[in-house]
């Protein structure tokens, strides 16, 4: 896999890790035949922070996750790992992680990678125009006897 390809992938995984379930179904509500490497399942990882982005990593705590791994009939193996308990959302996301990397991948990124891509971006839009709309701007006037 070619760094360009690498970085292709991690995207698209995290695209969609990051969809919201329901979304993500109404996209693909059919799935292709497949077979389970390993069923999904519901797990904890440790979740760690930096004071500043650069401090000390610290355990900031536990976040619970659920993974799926699954092979098409073809050969191609995708995996996934989401936010939740939502093991049909682990599955699906395996499944598309799979046959992205088949010859369906342009197909699917259009079809689905990139209307996700785009509606996180919304998200992330509003939620910037909604904190901007708190922003608060401090300034200093002098005054004539402060010379």
């Amino acid at each position: 896999m070619t760094p360009s390809s690498a970085e292709a992938r991690k995207a698209w995984i995290a695209t969609l890790a990051k969809a919201p379930p329901a979304r993500l179904a109404d996209l693909m509500p059919s799935l292709p035949p497949h077979d389970l490497l390993r069923a999904p399942e519901v797990g904890a990882v440790m979740v760690r922070g930096r004071t500043g982005g650069t401090g000390a990593a610290f355990n900031l705590g536990e976040m619970t996750v659920t993974r799926c791994s699954v092979r098409l009939g073809s050969g191609p193996v995708g995996h996934a790992w989401v936010q939740g308990r939502d093991k049909d959302h682990a599955r699906r996301a395996a499944v598309i992680d799979a046959l992205m990397q088949t010859d369906a991948a342009a197909d699917l990124a259009a079809r689905v990678i990139a209307p996700l891509q785009a509606e996180a971006e919304a998200r992330r839009a509003a939620r910037a125009a909604k904190a901007a709309g708190t922003k608060v701007e401090f300034f200093t006037m002098v005054r004539g006897e402060d010379n």
